[in-house]
């Protein structure tokens, strides 16, 4: 007799072996020009996992900096666990990111640039371990955004007649 597989669907997106994606910022790419992208660690509290393994987490608003040599994430909302009790976390607090130093030493000087942020683009597991993938990113102008905006449209247009015509055998 076969025994019943438990369902793992916790609400999170598969995305490629080993690696869920529990929420991305999909405005950054709109509001800023990625320059670089950086994969950190998360040093998180217990509750704070389980909260993200239930996909309760909430890029918006974030952003990374570097304090005394140290790569901080701030304004990172992650719920609190249902079943915590006075263990569990505050939702928003000051997270510290596990990158090795020299891309910390790396990021530091570009950071003191004007213009230039550090921002979440997106919050996963990757093997078991808790991820956030970090930009170097400008900021756009409001015609930057529409210049983006109207690119990305011709873009799409120029794939729908590749489309058609591959299909039509042309």
């Amino acid at each position: 007799m076969s025994k019943k597989k438990k369902s793992t669907d916790n609400g999170l997106k598969h995305a490629g072996p080993g690696r869920s994606v529990i929420t991305t910022n999909r405005k950054a790419r709109y509001d800023y020009d990625i320059l670089d992208t950086y994969e950190a660690g998360l040093v998180l509290s217990g509750t704070e996992v389980k909260a993200l393994r239930q996909g309760r987490g909430n890029l918006n608003d974030a952003f990374g900096e570097i304090h005394n040599g140290e790569a901080r994430i701030h304004n990172l909302h992650i719920q609190e666990y249902d079943y915590g009790t006075w263990t569990n976390h505050p939702p928003r607090r000051i997270r510290k990111l596990l990158l090795h130093r020299s891309e910390i030493d790396k990021l530091q000087p570009k950071l003191a640039e004007v213009g230039l942020t550090l921002i979440p683009l997106s919050l996963y597991f990757n093997d078991g371990w808790a991820k956030v993938e970090l930009g170097l990113a400008r900021g756009r102008k409001r015609h930057d955004k529409r210049q983006a905006l109207a690119k990305r449209e011709a873009d799409r247009e120029i794939e729908r007649a590749l489309g058609r015509a591959a299909k039509r055998g042309g």
